[in-house]
């Protein structure tokens, strides 16, 4: 028997302000969840798979209108033209209580109840192999219950899967505690396989399974969406053999990816040789991922003389990277963003600017980077300030890369005062060596 195991499609996933991005490939990365699907599908035809799971999040919310949902089906008709039948879930991006559009699924796609835990035989889909699938859709997005525990107990004489969209106990933790449950919960249940989705980095928990124990997976998402999924998406493909222990193979679908470019500026001593680094680094990470399109974030480290002209002129930082890139990738990479997070070699004396309008907004700025939650300290501060600073500063500060928005965290937030503070004294040291 073999099956495919994926989850988190997010069809059509909306581009949070990718546009404002300069030269974003905005049409790529938008249609990059379908073609995703497309190779899910092209793959389970490949490998005369006896049948799909998908544990959940097939879409991203409700649609914008009926061609999401006709996409959907008209894959899913490609793999009944195969005879390959469809078992899925609802998760909490597409509950039953967040998609207001519906459309009548293909008889071998069976979507199982949001009532209750609903069991599938083998039989009952057409595979011929003693199987049972159990699961149970979210009939709500905030799903706090341990739905796990009201599984079945295992079929016997059948491999029993488990078909679940829930924030497991260990598992890596970067989205809501949704239908949280515990490995203790899942090994109860007896069943030999548990076909995990919601979150998006592809695990296995624990990596190797002691003989007996059920394999415990995330597949993670089929095509990561922005610069917190990087690496290869895609699905495992799980081959059962009597009685032995299931092989699962990881196989990639994604045809867009991002990806994180640390790079280490320590010592160095010139712009060029900054930018000779990062062509070497870009090399390395190209090779790595054989030539598909990237998008790219960079991240530059270390103590060095550079720091405070870097940190004065990050618009003209980010472009010179931007050039490089396109120069060493013949256009395949965009430059999602440059984070500058570099020290100067021997911190600067800032005493000298004492009682001074720019010394008054550094101490703000280190009020609200000591705070729990700087949005709560940050109205009215700026409207009482913002005449006092010359005009070109909020200029700057304002088209300065990594802006924050409605995702942001209070550690996000912390990054991006952390910039702003960089570039004031880059441009005081600035004004000051001038002077």
């Amino acid at each position: 028997m073999k099956f495919i195991h994926a989850a988190d499609i997010h069809l059509d996933s909306p581009l949070r302000r990718l546009a404002d991005y300069e030269g974003a490939p905005v049409d790529e990365i938008r249609t990059a969840p379908r073609r995703a699907l497309e190779n899910l599908v092209e793959l389970a035809i490949e490998e005369a798979v006896d049948f799909v799971l998908i544990a959940g999040d097939v879409y991203d919310g409700d649609w914008d209108d009926y061609s999401t949902g006709l996409f959907f089906v008209a894959q899913m008709n490609r793999l009944g033209e195969h005879h390959i039948p469809v078992v899925t879930i609802l998760g909490n991006h597409d509950a039953q209580s967040k998609i207001t559009k519906s459309l009548p699924l293909p008889k071998h796609v069976r979507q199982l109840s949001h009532h209750a835990p609903e069991t599938v035989l083998g039989e009952e889909i057409g595979v011929q192999a003693p199987l049972a699938i159990h699961g149970w859709s979210y009939a709500q997005a905030a799903e706090l219950r341990n739905l796990a525990a009201e599984y079945p107990a295992a079929t016997p004489g059948a491999f029993n899967i488990g078909l679940l969209h829930t924030s497991l106990a260990g598992a890596s933790d970067e989205h809501e505690h949704y239908a949280p449950c515990s490995l203790e919960d899942l090994h109860g249940k007896h069943y030999d396989y548990w076909a995990l989705g919601h979150i998006h980095k592809r695990q296995m928990l624990p990596e190797q399974p002691a003989a007996g124990d059920p394999i415990i997976a995330y597949p993670g998402n089929i095509q990561g969406r922005h610069i917190r999924e990087t690496g290869v998406k895609g699905c495992l493909l799980v081959e059962v053999d009597g009685g032995a222990a299931p092989r699962v193979e990881f196989r990639s679908l994604d045809v867009f990816r991002w990806e994180l470019c640390q790079l280490d500026a320590a010592d160095a001593e010139s712009r060029t040789e900054l930018l000779d680094r990062f062509s070497h680094a870009l090399r390395q990470i190209c090779q790595q991922h054989q030539e598909m399109p990237l998008a790219v974030r960079v991240e530059l480290t270390g103590r060095t003389a550079l720091h405070l002209n870097l940190a004065a002129h990050p618009e003209r930082l980010e472009n010179e990277i931007r050039a490089a890139a396109t120069t060493e990738s013949a256009g395949k990479v965009w430059i999602e963003e440059v984070k500058l997070r570099t020290a100067p070699q021997i911190d600067f004396d800032r005493s000298a600017w004492e009682d001074t309008p720019m010394a008054e907004l550094a101490d703000i700025v280190r009020e609200w980077q000591s705070a729990e939650n700087p949005i709560d300290v940050m109205s009215g501060e700026l409207a009482s300030l913002r005449g006092k600073i010359p005009p070109e500063f909020w200029r700057d500060a304002a088209e300065t890369p990594g802006g924050a928005d409605e995702d942001d965290d209070p550690l996000d937030l912390r990054e991006v005062l952390a910039e702003a503070e960089a570039l004031l004294w880059g441009r005081l040291q600035e004004e000051e060596t001038d002077a």
